[in-house]
């Protein structure tokens, strides 16, 4: 049996004078590719019903312990939220933005969980890992 995972993901990042509001938007597209995403004044606003992709780059840089114990510490009931730096997100790269704030501001990003549980979906999208290697199931 296939799990179903049901999830509501809102993303957004400001867009500073300096920045080009396109390149922004392609910094979300390159973590968050099948996101919906809206260009406001000085802000992209994106939602999406998926991690996947953003799951494996997590699995490919080797990272998935670092996104546990930030999905975990960022935790409010069903819902986490994490934040990304926007010039990794622009090379396809995941970057956690933790501590001082990024001088081109952060992608912020809110899980909402509604089925399964947090905890088993966090597993899916960031397995626990045993000597650097993921765990599934």
């Amino acid at each position: 049996m296939t799990d179903i995972y049901r999830v509501d993901v809102e993303i957004t990042a400001p867009v500073y004078d300096t920045e080009v509001t396109s390149r922004v938007a392609d910094a979300v597209r390159n973590v968050f590719p099948n996101a919906d995403l809206e260009e406001e004044f000085g802000e992209i606003r994106a939602e999406t019903h998926s991690l996947e992709h953003f799951s494996d780059l997590l699995r490919r840089q080797e990272i998935l312990d670092t996104a546990r114990g930030e999905f975990f510490a960022n935790r409010e009931g069903e819902t986490f939220t994490f934040a990304l730096k926007k010039q990794a997100a622009f090379e396809d790269r995941v970057n956690f933005s933790v501590g001082e704030p990024d001088e081109l501001g952060e992608i912020s990003v809110r899980v909402r969980v509604e089925e399964p549980t947090l905890e088993e979906y966090v597993d899916h999208i960031a397995p626990p890992t045993e000597d650097g290697q993921p765990v599934d199931g």
